[in-house]
């Protein structure tokens, strides 16, 4: 008797797991209506299929798409992580049209771009770390430099690299950080702000025809680390010239041969690339050092523009030391958006 009140009260609207059991077949049922018994399921949504087809190819072979025309190629992997958005709408395409071919180009498209991006998801961040690095293009334009600088300091960082500071800024920004920072050198356009002693400090030839890099060996309580400062010339997306970085490819060039010949272990690289670890371009830099993000940063870690990032193009890269964690900074009254690391620089442990 107690049996049979038992079931009458779960059949009657009860919530044990009979209950949910229906109705998340019911739900299953309902998606699926249309579809079983469909012959048609494997020839609808061609379009969708080979859209899809098309853009997971793009992803797997964006090293092949050629650079002599426009610099596509550069174009693409600058804005790579961005196909992902295709996904969800190819996959609301492809069961709109009730195609299982479709479904079958969705679910391999996000499979490729899960390999490609999928570890930039996870946090990767780790405790601890003996020095902390800061990189922030103000923009020549900016309206509080003064502010900026102390947001940048704000972030605790042992080490600050500035770039695109114009002479009539800079002894706002000077004023600004000497009460943080003890020791600091101007070089063009760059400018490096330390809690350590500063030697070695030489401006970068990037082949430009004026300074836009430099070097410095920082004596941290680690040991020594030589750092560079870059803000390599800007890229322009033209209707006439597709997308123009030959400036941009020649200064990354010379800058990674500074970079080989650097006589210290340790080194790291603060700047604006314009250029993200993805654009082949940049590989006289990029092959011989890590990014801080890609290590062990949380997400993309998009840098421009501030108003909406959708590109990391303002970079902390090392190498011969451990990164620890790295991450974005507040806006500031910049166009890019400061970003920070914590590093190991005694690698020893």
């Amino acid at each position: 008797m107690a049996q049979q009140a038992y079931m009458t009260e779960t059949d009657n609207g009860g919530s044990g797991p009979e209950r949910r059991g229906a109705r998340f077949r019911r739900l299953t049922d309902r998606l699926l209506a249309g579809w079983r018994g469909d012959k048609r399921i494997w020839r609808r949504g061609l379009v969708v299929t080979a859209l899809a087809v098309l853009i997971a190819l793009i992803m797997l072979l964006h090293a092949q798409i050629p650079n002599r025309f426009g610099n596509l190629g550069s174009l693409i992997e600058t804005f790579l992580p961005w196909l992902g958005l295709a996904v969800p709408v190819l996959l609301v395409l492809a069961l709109v049209r009730k195609s299982a071919t479709a479904l079958v180009a969705v679910l391999l498209l996000s499979a490729v771009w899960f390999n490609l991006f999928g570890s930039l998801l996870t946090d990767k961040a780790a405790t601890g770390g003996d020095l902390t690095m800061a990189t922030h293009n103000v923009n020549a334009d900016n309206p509080d430099p003064a502010g900026t600088a102390r947001d940048v300091a704000a972030s605790g960082a042992d080490v600050v690299a500035l770039e695109e500071l114009t002479e009539t800024a800079v002894p706002t920004y000077e004023k600004a950080l000497t009460s943080t920072y003890k020791y600091h050198s101007v070089q063009g356009t760059v400018g490096l702000w330390s809690k350590y002693p500063l030697t070695g400090l030489r401006p970068v030839d990037i082949k430009l025809g004026w300074t836009r890099a430099m070097r410095a060996t920082v004596t941290t309580p680690a040991g020594q680390v030589a750092v560079y400062v870059a803000h390599l010339p800007s890229v322009r997306v033209k209707v006439e010239a597709g997308f123009t970085a030959h400036q941009r490819d020649k200064s990354a060039d010379a800058l990674g041969e500074a970079i080989a010949d650097e006589k210290l272990t340790r080194v790291v690289l603060l700047g604006d690339l314009n250029g993200t670890m993805n654009d082949r371009s940049l590989n006289a830099v990029t092959s011989q050092m890590r990014s801080t993000q890609g290590a062990a940063g949380s997400g993309f870690g998009f840098s421009w523009p501030a108003s909406f990032p959708m590109a990391r193009i303002d970079q902390i890269m090392v190498k011969g030391i451990e990164p620890l964690s790295s991450w974005t900074l507040p806006r500031t009254g910049s166009d890019h958006l400061p970003v920070a690391a914590r590093v190991n620089v005694d690698t020893s442990s």
